[in-house]
């Protein structure tokens, strides 16, 4: 069991309020840890304190969340909104350079937040200030919409976001929260690797009991551009178009029993980013911080000890 972490609340620039660990020594290297689809910043918990001795660790609750700023509306979420959260909480804690951490959704804005963020990067007041990236199984966004319109076991996996994003399963929300339309999108399917301990399936229960949250973390989805097709929709590659790479160093640790992220997801991935060490974790699912952590932990140090 990993105890609680002290949560301080951080007013942010774009309007929302998010609450925030934030421990390690302040003036050393900066980690901002991205959690994901349904957890929090607890997703991190053993990464937190094995770090914060070298490393200024920054986890934040993201917007729709537990107790931080959660918009009702899904615009409220598209992925610029999310990305420049990022920013404005470095901001806030006067963080000028960071290694951005993420998974799962937290990872897809980790790749907008480096990408956006690296030398000469997409976003002109932010460039510069990414210097290293640590993706756990998130896709990158250059390779996930192709694998959607062209590979059937991906299109197949992410089915499951067609349910999210319907407004007909409002109701279902309302009545039963997250917990009601994750047992419809996942119906019949069940999830490898390690289960939560009793403490923490508490802990996030009690959280999706909160209906705002629900809305607010169903909205990450809606605000989304990703197209998922039916599985009756054609198969075709999309038309070519350049996508910008990724120059910093980059980890990308990739458990291999993810059923809603086959390893397909790594193929092509060094063409996109030159500098990238892929790690992959054989018998884990989807939630490697804390299925795998002292794998995930042991491929951090390697890969941050890097000069």
């Amino acid at each position: 069991m990993t105890g609680d972490f002290e949560q301080r609340r951080v007013k942010l620039s774009t309007g929302v309020e998010l609450d925030v660990v934030d421990i390690g020594p302040k003036d050393a290297p900066a980690l901002i840890f991205l959690h994901g689809f349904p957890e929090s910043h607890r997703t991190w918990r053993h990464q937190l304190p094995h770090f914060a001795d070298r490393f200024r660790c920054i986890a934040p609750d993201q917007r729709g969340y537990r107790g931080s700023s959660k918009p009702q509306d899904a615009e409220s979420y598209t992925p610029d909104k999310l990305i420049a959260d990022i920013f404005a909480l470095a901001d806030a804690l006067g963080v000028e350079t960071f290694t951005i951490v993420g998974h799962d959704w937290g990872g897809a804005i980790a790749w907008g937040v480096a990408l956006g963020g690296q030398p000469g990067g997409l976003h002109p007041a932010w460039a510069g200030r990414v210097t290293r990236a640590v993706i756990a199984n998130a896709p990158h966004p250059g390779l996930f919409g192709r694998l959607l319109a062209t590979d059937k076991t991906q299109r197949a996996a992410s089915q499951y976001i067609r349910v999210f994003r319907d407004p007909a399963n409002d109701a279902l929300i309302e009545e039963k929260g997250i917990a009601g339309i994750l047992g419809l999108a996942f119906e019949g399917r069940t999830p490898s690797g390690g289960l939560q301990p009793a403490d923490e399936i508490g802990r996030l229960l009690e959280d999706w009991e909160d209906r705002d949250a629900c809305r607010g973390m169903i909205n990450w989805y809606r605000g989304s551009p990703i197209n998922v097709p039916a599985m009756d929709e054609p198969y075709a590659e999309p038309p070519a178009a350049p996508f910008p790479k990724l120059g910093i160093p980059t980890l990308v640790i990739w458990a291999l029993d993810d059923q809603a992220l086959p390893p397909c997801n790594l193929d092509g991935m060094d063409e996109l980013v030159p500098d990238v060490t892929i790690v992959q974790v054989p018998d884990c699912g989807h939630f490697v911080p804390w299925e795998a952590p002292t794998a995930v932990n042991a491929a951090m140090d390697a890969f941050l000890l890097r000069p």
